[in-house]
């Protein structure tokens, strides 16, 4: 028997949806007696091992939703592919089937299709990755009767179980780091005031310092992330305000688009010019010089979202539920105190 024979290896041999070998696999009705034979004679030919039904209440298999931008892979996207890979082990360490597809979304990370794995119904709970679940979504996952976590993706409703990390915290902490090392111009990038809900509170973090310390000024670059990773941005924004002495970006790619529009403009990282980055992906340990960011356990994000599925399929009456994680700043070459 080939061990490596999955479901989809099942569906492309007889030629039926994967929904389609799912019904089939439990018995239930609506398939056509047709339909029923190709899919079990291509179960012998390949020799694949149809698992147990899981027992009440137990998480045996997952559909997991993750955004996709302008047909990026997902596994490209240095902060959700650490997430996933979070995902995809807590599912290999506790014996739990993953479905994966990807969801296209807009700018603003709105979906933009439907959901392609609600029509299996095979799956005891599903994990929404980086997308915002607005109304259209919201009533087709109205129509599913397992658990929901979204991760690092938010609802205009408070509906949804979910993991997300303490945006605001952090970029308060990155405001307050920098003026001990002396900062008192003090520039942020990377945000619109409608911008991703995580990206906002990075914003509302930076403002509130910023008042609570007392600094009257505050400079802001405002761009869609999604469009633009900044480059022309930083550069007016530092011909503008030649008096700015440091920059928070709101991610990695941001700031590494940073540094090369301050070298452009005759600045020097960190020597006159300091830069603190947020999500730690490998981008900022291979950026010259390496960046000081905030990090995000990632993959501790995707861990505990499975936890926290398997623990509403358990407990479908306790109160919902929203798990933060709390970045820690790592500090490395980009940032130098204020003579």
């Amino acid at each position: 028997m080939n061990e490596r024979v999955t479901i989809n290896h099942v569906a492309q041999e007889s030629g039926v949806s994967l929904a389609t070998v799912s019904l089939v696999l439990r018995n239930r009705p609506g398939i056509s007696p047709e339909t029923r034979t190709r899919v079990l004679e291509a179960v012998e030919r390949l020799g694949y091992k149809v698992k147990a039904p899981a027992k009440r209440g137990q998480l045996s298999r997952i559909g997991m939703f993750v955004r996709m931008e302008s047909s990026v892979s997902p596994q490209m996207n240095p902060f959700y592919s650490r997430v996933m890979s979070g995902i995809e082990e807590a599912c290999r360490r506790n014996g739990i089937s993953l479905l994966y597809a990807t969801l296209p979304v807009d700018e603003n990370n709105h979906p933009v299709e439907s959901l392609p794995l609600l029509d299996n119904d095979d799956v005891d709970g599903l994990l929404m990755v980086g997308a915002f679940v607005d109304h259209t979504v919201m009533t087709v996952l109205g129509k599913r009767k397992c658990p929901i976590v979204l991760v690092d993706a938010y609802s205009d409703t408070e509906s949804y179980d979910a993991v997300i990390s303490d945006n605001f915290l952090a970029s308060y902490q990155v405001v307050e780091y920098l003026l001990k090392k002396g900062h008192r111009h003090i520039g942020l990038v990377g945000t619109e005031k409608d911008a991703y809900p995580s990206l906002q509170d990075r914003r509302f973090g930076y403002l509130r310092a910023l008042k609570e310390a007392g600094m009257p000024n505050t400079y802001i670059a405002d761009f869609n992330v999604n469009r633009s990773h900044g480059y022309e941005e930083v550069k007016k924004l530092l011909q503008e305000h030649p008096e700015i002495t440091a920059l928070f970006g709101v991610n990695d790619e941001v700031c590494v688009s940073a540094i090369r529009a301050a070298r452009d403009v005759g600045r020097h990282v960190p020597q006159d010019l300091s830069i603190v980055s947020f999500d730690d992906t490998v981008l900022a340990a291979h950026a010259n010089p390496k960046l000081t960011t905030m990090h995000v356990d990632t993959v501790a994000m995707g861990q505990a979202a499975v936890q926290m599925l398997a623990f509403r399929l358990e407990n479908p009456n306790a109160a919902r539920m929203t798990l933060t994680i709390h970045p820690e700043l790592i500090e490395r070459e980009s940032v130098a105190p204020v003579s």
